[in-house]
This record gives structure tokens, C-alpha cells and sequence, in this order.
């Protein structure tokens, strides 16, 4: 079993930026071979895929975080990161850290992400 626990989160103005981390924990034997996921909500809508990183570092992004967003990964620390650079008012949501891999899906409480403009 692995533990995702998401920090980072907060309210911060439109232009402004943020820096989410998700750290896991447990069986973190084979963190390494997840790809490690960060999705978004807002209220009455599903989970949308923010970005990923593979487990070879490899990430790819929605259309709506290219330019702006980074994902990044270090594995020797079990952690993913996303910087968040000029943020809009349409990047509030509760942001999840998401681990995927070996047949099994894991997920973060989720940190929420306030823009204000």
C-alpha cells in the first residue's frame, strides 16, 4: 500500500505562482516504476489530468498547462513536484497527486489551489 500525501496548495493572485508536492510513503519499493500523475477538480465536474511524468522522467502535459506548468519527479526521495507559473482565476480547483503503475492506482486528499484576480 502507498500513501500520497499532496502539499502546496493555497491562494495566490492571477500571474502569481505555486509549487504543489506529493510525497509517498509505505510500500514505496516500487515508486520508481509509477507513472506519477497530478489531476484537478472543480466542484460538479470529474477529475481532469493536469500532468504526468513516467518512470523514466518522460512528462506530458494537458493543453491547458503547457508553458506554465513543470512536472518533475525525484525518485531517490519518493516525491513529484508541479511548479505552477502564471496561474489564471481557471486553475482553482483541488489539485490530486496520482500514482499509477503494476496493475494498481493510487491517490492523494488532494490541496486546494485558489486563484484570485
Amino acid at each position: 500500500q502507498v500513501q500520497l500525501v499532496e502539499s502546496g496548495g493555497g491562494l495566490v493572485q492571477a500571474g502569481e505562482s505555486l509549487r504543489l508536492s506529493c510525497v509517498a510513503s509505505g510500500s514505496t519499493a516500487t515508486f520508481n516504476f509509477f507513472s506519477m500523475n497530478w489531476y484537478r477538480q472543480t466542484p460538479g465536474k470529474g477529475r481532469d489530468l493536469v500532468a504526468s511524468i513516467d518512470n523514466i522522467g518522460i512528462p506530458n502535459y494537458a493543453y491547458f498547462a503547457k508553458g506554465r506548468f513543470t512536472i518533475s519527479r525525484d525518485n531517490a526521495h519518493n516525491t513529484v513536484n508541479l511548479q505552477m507559473n502564471s496561474l489564471k482565476s481557471e486553475d482553482t480547483a483541488v489539485y490530486y497527486c496520482n500514482a499509477h503503475g503494476l496493475g494498481k492506482m493510487y491517490w492523494g486528499q488532494g490541496t486546494q489551489v485558489t486563484v484570485s484576480s
